[in-house]
């Protein structure tokens, strides 16, 4: 019998869990892929922001300026990369400026901090970047970007080690109530592995998280997958932008940003698309052209032929364009997180400390006297300097051998990814822990020796290894007999 399971291994899943395992009790996370980080976190902005747009009085608007305070601590404690780089909002005409106006008010009432109204003399000084068209800017100053890869890592990791346990490629199918052996209500989590009894469940599934609701409450949800495409450029266009840079938002978001990323890229995106499909993360030539089109109109020399990759990502938009959060009144001990859409990222950890001090007081859990609230990430031998990398290199030869050449990853770190807690078990896995794939040729050489170094570790054949779990097969056949 669980405390908890929490169903979905995504940032809001993952914070869940990371808080919970301050207190004491049976925990798991369950997760229908192959590792953390698949689904939504893993796709989006990168950003945290500063809380002006969400609606005053809303769950996006708490969360939001909530989340944003938390990260400059948790970036230290659990050591992943975060930095407060702020944001700015344009105003592409005179027109717009009262929106900036309107913007800035509702930001204050939500409690940010530090916004400030700039004319184009100041938002040149800001960002000398920006194009000939922009008249005017709403400056946001505690806005920040982060890597999602390495917070959601960082908070299941942390979990982890405080005693959660995590269950991949566990589907659940469905929830039944049910009372336990002292006649106390709980629920049978059922999933293709078989079935668990729990005395909660937590509902953070992303856009599935309408299914896993739907499961149990006859108040309906529906969540909308909303698209975004997006553009990701080299690295040598680093320091392109400084800050984030949106567009006054209009009705399906916050516009079209250019960014900078914790890793040195710009990043530009995202479209947005309703669409049906849980699983539509395809790219189109048409999201393409749009960003483009749009991008152009806050820079005028933006480097697109340094673009390297595309993706897209699934938003977990509701109706209603608010976060679902807490108990289901039809449901007890069901926990919605659910229509976690932007800003789900920056509102993560609020929400997940919200939520696993909601789970203590209903479950009457005590706290955990062991908790361990920090973590140590991966050691990155290229901030070292030459002294200390050659005396790590003589101890350790693997550091030596670079095995990605646009992103300089060594075996070592691969090493390193695939033996921390919840190890990578994919070439996926890999590229979110230690950007090995993630440089220029996006693995085209690196991949080989990388799918090499996964089967020796999990001691499987080199066939076994996906590129994200699943039917993600890279080897599906041989030219000739293997000796």
């Amino acid at each position: 019998m669980y405390d908890v399971v929490i169903i979905g291994a995504g940032i809001t899943g993952c914070a869940v869990a990371r808080f919970l395992s301050a207190y004491s009790g049976k925990f798991c996370v369950m997760e229908k892929s192959e590792d953390v980080c698949t689904g939504t976190s893993k796709a989006n902005s990168a950003i945290i922001h500063a809380g002006f747009d969400a609606a005053h009085g809303s769950l996006m608007a708490k969360y939001n300026l909530l989340g944003n305070l938390m990260y400059p601590d948790l970036a230290k404690e659990l050591d992943f990369a975060y930095i407060n780089n702020g944001s700015l909002v344009l105003a592409l005409s005179e027109e717009d400026i009262p929106k900036l106006e309107a913007l800035k008010e509702n930001g204050e009432k939500n409690g940010v901090e530090g916004l400030e109204i700039v004319d184009r003399v100041r938002l040149k000084s800001l960002e000398p970047s920006v194009g000939h068209v922009p008249v005017a800017a709403l400056y946001a100053p505690t806005a920040g970007i982060v890597c999602p890869f390495g917070a959601t890592v960082a908070f299941a990791e942390n979990a982890y080690t405080n005693g959660v346990e995590f269950h991949f490629d566990t589907e659940v199918k469905g929830l039944t109530p049910a009372k336990d052996e002292e006649g106390n209500s709980c629920w049978v989590v059922q999933t293709a592995q078989g079935s668990v009894r729990t005395r909660a469940v937590v509902n953070a599934a992303g856009v599935y998280s309408d299914i896993i609701h739907n499961m149990v409450s006859e108040n309906k949800i529906h969540i909308i997958p909303r698209k975004g495409d997006y553009l990701l450029l080299d690295r040598k266009t680093g320091g392109y932008v400084k800050h984030t840079v949106f567009q006054v938002p209009g009705k399906y978001g916050k516009g079209v940003l250019v960014s900078p990323t914790v890793h040195g890229n710009t990043i530009v995106g995202p479209t947005a698309e309703d669409i049906d499909d849980k699983e539509g993360n395809d790219t189109t030539s048409e999201g393409f052209d749009d960003l483009m089109e749009k991008a152009g109109l806050a820079f005028d020399d933006l480097p697109l032929r340094d673009v390297i990759t595309s993706f897209a990502g699934l938003r977990a938009h509701e109706a209603k364009h608010d976060f679902i959060l807490g108990e289901v009144s039809d449901a007890p001990g069901f926990f919605d997180c659910a229509g976690i859409e932007s800003p789900g990222l920056t509102a993560a950890p609020a929400i997940g400390k919200e939520i696993a001090g909601e789970l203590a007081k209903a479950l009457n859990l005590a706290e955990n006297p062991d908790f361990v609230g920090t973590r140590k990430g991966l050691p990155d031998p290229k901030s070292l300097p030459l002294e200390e990398l050659a005396k790590l290199i003589q101890e350790k030869p693997e550091y030596g051998r670079i095995v990605c050449r646009c992103e300089q990853v060594s075996e070592g770190e691969i090493l390193d990814a695939i033996r921390r807690p919840l190890g990578a078990r994919s070439l996926d896995g890999v590229k979110r822990r230690v950007r090995a794939g993630m440089g220029r040729c996006q693995s085209g050489f690196c991949s080989p020796r990388i799918m090499d170094i996964l089967a020796e570790e999990w001691d499987v054949d080199v066939a076994d290894i996906t590129k994200s779990g699943g039917h993600s097969e890279l080897i599906v056949g041989f030219v000739k007999d293997r000796v």
